[in-house]
């Protein structure tokens, strides 16, 4: 029986008979029943008062009334309930907050995510004064607070100062928070990490198991990396992060500590991935809340447009074409969030690069397409268990959230199932077919057992299922039979009143109790109208007078609490329930991981099966890359036909290729090309190419485009120089890719020619040790001046093109040679230029070539004259010769005679 449903009562509260007072919010004997929601006992879900439940008795016929249980609406089965889905709730933006602290060349660093509530912790790193290391870690965490002790070295200090000083960051700067420094002792940061109140430590192990459990997970023999740990849980405790609004007895949540490492970790600039970001300032919060970048022109790694829904105007962005929109095929979020992780941080690591190929080798064999697809749908169902656990720590619990866990665990099993009947040679299916434990059927299990999906939709909190507890069996069946018994009464209570009264009801209200009802007669004008022998008025709403007799008196002490009780007792279980599921948390963590881990891989396989991409080699023999016939990813799908080209870097010979070739010849899409075509290799990703070779890489630098910004206030070619040649030039190594399009255009020809020649000949100087340098431009001077030295590290390309009369045709072949002219005319003509304008181009292009005077057009030479001609003499017609004040000389001294200069 549905007791809030049956009888229009949502929650009971003990009304006590000795309070026979009318409740606080009524005036003058009028009393609207309370609507505001109600916690009830210890539970965490807000509740609804309903309507009260009404049961009315007439003379002559059964009392019958609005409150009685009527058919009732199909409620959809548990596999067939239509879940909240979380991702469409309004979720706070993730916050993250970093702890450093640096010592003897060393540092220990930690954060906390409040998207899954978890803290990460990177073990002692060694680290250079200038805090390359830390930099590093701060650009691709994005934390919103900063936290050390207040107690720091000079480099720190400096670290900390530049760091706060930067007004115009992007992402913004983050907080700069100062501890004492006795907040971050050895002893007391390690006593704080071992009595911390941990949801997936199981209340049953003692302390000295507890301890060992957490050394297991925290490497306490890395003492800045403890400090910095405790640190962090000190700011935490005291900001309340996440918990401001609680109980001060709860704590914040943690639902596990991860390491992360940036060992093995590919170097790429920021302007690889991010690109106009300023022009919207509400777009760039919200790229900084979602760690991600944006894109214009640059690789198009990440590219954010405005979604095109009226509803999401303000804050709603989408991935637009971008090399993660065409290789994010992944069925749930976590995924997703994993995906964008690789890619902000791809590995140099060959055993983590080659575990990832082979799952996707596998998944790409046709035999294992069904497979595929059954793993795509079970993956769906991996839902926001985070969050779930989250909720589950601070007692806010939704009914959704028992049907969306009982969901995933189920799917997870099924990827269990599925892995274990999979090679075990290929580590990630050994890992899930292991690591999905029982455990997993242990929750699933009692979820099943103990939750009525169908009653807890239907009432929006939670409730059991029968014969799980028979003290809540016994007085459900009390409430079934609830409503004949108050029919009894209610016809009891009609037999005693007045024969001008034609009804009456017994109804119930919540923090009232029990009370007849009896509808206003014509007579009743006056409160003391009301009066009714017997009966003890309480208050009129809508023209229903409501008492107290002596029957509903003896309901309150025997019925008042039954709704109460039960809810009580169903909450107590499910906080019992709550208690089983967290002390299992870190096997759901480790799901989460696995799963999200799979469902990038198939994606990545999904993608690289539709695309007809390979899968590269690794050699850590050569530095550089070789590709045979490589695609640009994104191009090869806008364009009708894609010529591919490859490229050859991984010798001592041809480290700097200059390429060369007119304007709309494919220069920059090939640089473009060979950067995504590495990437994608060091991400783990199968790639557009008939082969691919991969070398040692260490970092990524592009100049290809510029950058502008007015908040910076700094011209184009200075961001040019400051933020992307400038790292190029100080961090590059001979391991290092370095993209340059056509840098020196943003300021003088000359001065722009010098300085891309000086900064060529300053890594060619290098030697042997000369980064793997792509330079397109159409400064053809740097090849006809001879601005770079000969020899076999500089090598000349050129997009090959062939001249058909007026027209120019584009082979989009790359090969060796030198341009002989940008045909920058063939590209103006294209863009609709009148002819005449062309021509003129063309002519003072010729003089300049040939150092020649370049003269004023004879055309627009002699138009001037007849110009100034037919403006003379119309001056002269308008002299008045018979004027006798009229003086010629002053006309042809002021007139004539500088206009002759013009004329002749």
């Amino acid at each position: 029986m549905r007791v809030g449903r049956s009888h229009g009562v949502v929650c009971s509260l003990k009304k006590s008979p000795s309070k026979e007072k009318p409740p606080s919010g009524s005036r003058d004997g009028r009393f609207t029943p309370p609507s505001h929601p109600v916690k009830c006992g210890f539970s965490s879900h807000v509740l609804r008062v309903a309507e009260p439940m009404a049961f009315r008795a007439t003379p002559g016929r059964t009392p019958r009334g609005p409150g009685f249980p009527g058919p009732q609406a199909p409620v959809p089965r548990p596999g067939t309930i239509e879940e909240e889905d979380e991702d469409e709730e309004e979720e706070e933006p993730a916050e993250i907050h970093l702890c450093v602290l640096w010592s003897s060349g060393h540092l220990g660093i930690a954060y906390y995510d409040t998207s899954d509530s978890t803290v990460h912790f990177m073990p002692d790193a060694p680290d250079h004064q200038s805090l390359k290391l830390l930099q590093r870690v701060l650009d691709e965490v994005n934390p919103q607070s900063v936290i050390t002790s207040a107690k720091q070295d000079e480099a720190m200090t400096r670290f900390l100062r530049k760091l706060a000083s930067q007004e115009h960051r992007q992402p913004k700067k983050p907080e700069i928070i100062l501890l004492p420094s006795v907040d971050f002792g050895p002893e007391t940061s390690k006593q704080r990490l071992l009595s911390g109140n941990y949801s997936f430590i199981p209340e049953s192990m003692t302390a000295t198991e507890k301890i060992l459990f957490l050394s297991s997970i925290i490497p306490f023999d890395c003492v800045l990396t403890v400090r910095a740990l405790g640190g962090l849980l000190k700011f935490l405790s005291r900001r309340r992060v996440g918990v401001e609004l609680e109980d001060y007895n709860v704590s914040v949540p943690i639902l596990g500590f991860k390491k992360f490492v940036l060992t093995h970790l590919v170097s790429i600039d920021q302007d690889t991935y991010r690109g106009e970001a300023e022009a919207n300032p509400k777009v760039v919060q919200k790229v900084i809340q979602t760690s991600s970048f944006l894109c214009d022109s640059v690789l198009q790694i990440f590219k954010s447009e405005a979604h095109p829904s009226v509803y999401k105007v303000a804050s709603g962005l989408k991935e637009g074409l971008s090399l993660f929109g065409i290789l994010n095929r992944c069925r749930c979020k976590w995924g997703q969030k994993l995906l964008r992780l690789w890619f902000t941080r791809p590995t140099q690591e060959l055993r983590e690069l080659n575990s990832r190929l082979d799952v996707i080798q596998f998944f790409l064999m046709p035999q294992n397409l069904d497979t595929a697809q059954t793993m795509h749908r079970l993956l769906s169902h991996i839902k926001n268990v985070p969050l779930i656990l989250k909720r589950m720590k601070l007692s806010h619990t939704k009914v959704s959230d028992w049907q969306v866990l009982y969901k995933t665990v189920y799917s997870a099993l099924g990827l269990r199932d599925v892995c274990r009947s999979l090679p075990q040679a290929i580590q990630l299916f050994q890992d899930i077919a292991q690591e999905f434990s029982d455990d997993l059927h242990h929750i699933a299990s009692l979820i099943g057992k103990v939750v009525d999906f169908e009653e807890s939709l239907a009432e929006n909190r939670f409730t059991v299922l029968p014969n799980i507890d028979p003290e809540i069996d016994s007085k459900k069946r009390r409430l079934t039979g609830l409503p004949s018994f108050l029919t009894e009464v209610a016809q009891k209570e009609l037999d005693n009143l007045d024969a001008r009264i034609p009804s009456c009801s017994v109804i119930y209200i919540p923090l009232i109790g029990f009370l007849l009802s009896i509808p206003r007669l014509p007579f009743m004008v006056e409160a003391s109208d009301f009066e009714i022998e017997g009966l003890e008025f309480m208050f009129l709403s809508e023209d229903k007078l409501h008492y107290r007799s002596t029957r509903t008196k003896e309901l309150d002490t025997l019925l008042g609490d039954l709704h109460c009780e039960i809810r009580d007792q169903e909450t107590l279980l499910m906080y019992q329930l709550q208690c089983q599921v967290l002390a299992r948390a870190s096997v759901l963590t480790r799901v989460l991981d696995l799963a999200s881990r799979l469902d990038v891989l198939l994606a990545l396989a999904s993608a690289a099966r539709d695309y007809g991409y390979t899968r590269p080699r690794y050699s850590p023999r050569i530095h550089g890359v070789r590709i045979k016939n490589g695609r640009h990813p994104l191009m090869e799908l806008c364009a009708r036909t894609f010529v591919p080209n490859s490229t050859d870097c991984g010798s001592n010979q041809g480290r700097v290729k200059v390429i060369t070739g007119p304007n709309s010849s494919g220069k920059s899409i090939y640089l473009k090309q060979v950067g995504l075509i590495t990437f994608m290799a060091l991400v783990g990703s199968f790639v557009p190419a008939e082969e691919a070779e991969i070398g040692v890489i260490d970092a990524i630098f592009t100049r290809i485009h510029s950058c502008e910004s007015i908040s910076l206030g700094l011209s184009t070619f200075m961001i040019d120089l400051n933020q992307q040649v400038a790292k190029a030039v100080n961090n590059a190594t001979e391991q290092s890719l370095v993209l340059i399009d056509e840098f020196g255009k943003g300021t003088n020809t000359v001065d722009g020619l010098a300085l891309l020649a000086a900064v060529l000949r300053h890594w060619l100087a290098l030697g042997p040790r000369c980064p793997h340098i792509f330079v397109a431009t159409n400064f053809l001077s740097l090849v006809q001046l001879q601005l770079l030295p000969q020899g076999p590290l500089v090598q000349y390309l050129t997009m090959e093109t062939c001249e058909d009369g007026d027209d120019l045709v584009f082979f989009y072949q790359l090969c060796q040679g030198v341009a002989s002219a940008s045909h920058a005319s063939y590209t103006a003509a294209q863009a609709g230029l009148p002819e005449q304008l062309i021509a003129r181009g063309k002519e003072v292009s010729d003089l300049m070539r040939r150092r020649k005077p370049i003269r004023p057009a004879n055309e627009l030479l002699r138009r001037s004259q007849v110009e100034n001609c037919q403006a003379l003499v119309h001056k002269f017609l308008k002299l008045d010769l018979e004027d006798p004040t009229l003086d010629l000389g002053i006309f042809m001294s002021q007139e004539v005679l500088p206009a002759a200069t013009t004329i002749l």
